[in-house]
């Protein structure tokens, strides 16, 4: 590691043994089978293979020193997606949501200067969503909120523009992750709980399904200074790009503002995206059609896909600027002030 750190990754999950149990039946629970191997319960959705007792996701001092391995200076952490949660009655959402947040407020106190976070959110009741997200912001310190993509209502139901408008008004940005099929309120899709093809096709597919419903919807559109970052690269959307951009100018339902020459590349190019996408050549589509100045560092730290960083040493402080950008490191007195440095690692 450099003798000076400076990267910020805005893409790095926790998990908070604290309330393991906390959503009663649905869990969560975790333990291992037999033979040894880690299992993770929610409702009946499990994930095998990924281990939290003992790791990074659960030990904030075992985070810092790998993300001083890493030369990550700043590490901004946000609810293991399996956890949203969306399907707890309303009442059970809240609670569970401020929960979270009170305990993630206190992980990152530990480490003030290294770790910042975004908060989740109870999206079965929106208005409750709302009040969160204010009082994340204000009272706990985060920076902005993490979500999932599938919920109950879509990412364009004009039910959600109070939201977007709330974020907007607090100056933060919104992370969209998807969460594993089988923990929203659509049926299930049989053929993606195999060969983990729910992490390896169903995130990215959630992820571009997110993207169009962003622009085709009219989300960003309606609300100009709303800034979304979107996860996995944005799963396939660099790679559809032309396909999109040929949809707004010709289909019959496409709005005569998408239509104009340059809209869609405009709305495009109003989203961010993390790197995590495993591929230089991946990385490289990704940063022509989003730009250089919308991508920002993630590495979803810890976990299965951890990213190994393939823009760090190219791109290292344009990744940095831009996080910096995106969270709003310089500006408001929300948050001690971060200087992208950390001491000398011996």
């Amino acid at each position: 590691m450099a003798e000076t750190a400076t990267a910020v990754d805005i893409h790095a999950h926790v998990v908070l043994g604290e309330l393991f149990g906390a959503a009663g039946a649905e869990g969560p629970e975790a333990g291992r089978d037999a033979e040894g191997r880690p299992w993770v319960r929610i409702g009946d959705y499990v994930l095998r293979g990924v281990d939290y007792q003992g790791t990074a996701f659960m030990d904030p001092d075992l985070r810092i020193r790998q993300m001083d391995e890493m030369g990550i200076a700043l590490q901004v952490v946000s609810p293991n997606p399996l956890t949203y949660f969306y399907t707890l009655d309303p009442d059970a959402g809240v609670d569970y949501c401020r929960r979270h947040n009170d305990l993630l407020a206190a992980t990152v106190a530990m480490h003030p200067d290294r770790l910042r976070a975004f908060a989740t959110l109870p999206l079965q009741d929106l208005p409750a969503a709302v009040d969160e997200l204010e009082r994340a912001v204000t009272r706990l310190g985060m920076l902005g909120a993490c979500i999932g993509t599938e919920f109950g209502t879509d990412l364009d139901d004009p039910a959600m523009d109070p939201l977007y408008r709330r974020a907007v008004e607090l100056d933060v940005p919104i992370f969209v992750h998807p969460a594993p099929t089988g923990l929203g309120r659509r049926p299930v899709d049989g053929r993606l709980r195999r060969l983990d093809l729910d992490l390896l096709i169903g995130m990215p597919g959630e992820e571009t399904l997110a993207i169009a419903t962003l622009i085709f919807g009219g989300v960003l559109h309606r609300h100009p200074r709303l800034d979304v970052c979107i996860s996995h690269g944005g799963g396939a959307a660099a790679f559809l790009y032309g396909r999109l951009r040929h949809a707004a100018r010709t289909r019959p339902w496409s709005p005569d503002w998408l239509r104009r020459d340059g809209s869609f590349e405009e709305l495009f190019h109003r989203l961010w995206f993390d790197c995590v996408v495993h591929d230089q050549h991946s990385l490289d589509l990704l940063l022509r059609r989003a730009g250089e100045g919308r991508v920002v560092l993630g590495t979803n730290f810890a976990g299965w896909d951890q990213e190994p960083v393939l823009a760090l040493d190219s791109l290292g402080p344009v990744l940095t600027e831009n996080a910096r950008r995106l969270l709003r490191l310089d500006r408001g007195a929300r948050d001690k002030p971060f200087d992208g440095t950390v001491p000398s690692i011996a």
